[in-house]
């Protein structure tokens, strides 16, 4: 893999560093098709419990590649957005918590990419920007199918059709966040989450994640036999019986002190 996209393993924790800093982690064909192989890869890997996405440099990401757009508009759409939008899915799907660690900018395909995990975490300089209708194009990324859910209908309306700059205490009351630190904490924020998310159940998180992400699409009385049917696939496991016998040491414990 070349030094656009990197990714490294540790202690169950998968990291994919958008790594273009010269011109702020901007997302061209190859950091794309690079993103949909890693998302396919990790999915795939028992091994990860956590994704956390990062930029290197500067900036989370500043948009796409508008030089390459700007050069062959249809042919870079083309082979830029499927690769991408396969990325967004997979991180959807994929059995395991997404983390987004947001620095900088996080502009067009960036934002889109923030949203697209299941939780973020934001620096306090980060801005944010819709960034599409700026270069009179509509979104891709899943953009239109993530901000309305997270900010409603009306308040997303004006962030895609009015594209004004925002910070990071916005967009955690927006809800497009989920906590905002100090930059220079970001890393260890970060990272201090992601061990958190690594030491729960991960059959349990797995479920978690699909429930949330399909209630939506679902009544409620089908939901209830989503939640029914999970709920049983978990409890006939064995780590169910050991984390209810763990939950009564600690509270044994806590009565002793």
């Amino acid at each position: 893999m070349s030094s656009v996209l990197y990714v490294e393993v540790s202690e169950q924790i998968a990291r994919i560093q958008f790594n273009r800093p010269e011109v702020l982690n901007a997302l061209n064909e190859d950091m794309a098709v690079q993103l949909a192989a890693a998302c396919r890869d990790l999915a795939a890997n028992p091994a990860v419990r956590v994704v956390v996405l990062n930029g290197s440099g500067k900036a989370f990401m500043a948009g796409g590649d508008l030089q390459a757009l700007r050069a062959q508009p249809a042919e870079a759409v083309n082979a830029l957005i499927p690769p991408v939008h396969e990325a967004v899915r997979l991180l959807a799907t994929m059995p395991k918590p997404v983390l987004a660690s947001v620095h900088g900018a996080a502009a067009g395909a960036g934002m889109s990419l923030m949203l697209a995990a299941d939780l973020a975490l934001a620096a306090s300089n980060t801005r944010f920007t819709f960034a599409y209708s700026d270069i009179g194009t509509s979104c891709d990324g899943g953009m239109s199918w993530a901000l309305p859910r997270l900010v409603g209908l009306r308040k997303a309306m004006e962030i895609a059709l009015a594209g004004e700059t925002f910070d990071a205490v916005e967009a955690l009351r927006l809800n497009l966040v989920n906590r905002v630190v100090d930059r220079e904490q970001l890393a260890e924020a970060t990272l201090e989450l992601a061990r958190r998310l690594a030491r729960r159940e991960p059959h349990a998180l797995a479920h978690l994640k699909r429930l949330l992400r399909g209630s939506s699409q679902r009544d409620l009385s089908t939901q209830l036999d989503e939640e029914h049917a999970a709920f049983l696939d978990c409890a006939v496991r064995p780590e169910f019986t050991a984390a209810i016998d763990a939950f009564y040491a600690r509270r044994a414990a806590r009565e002793q002190q």
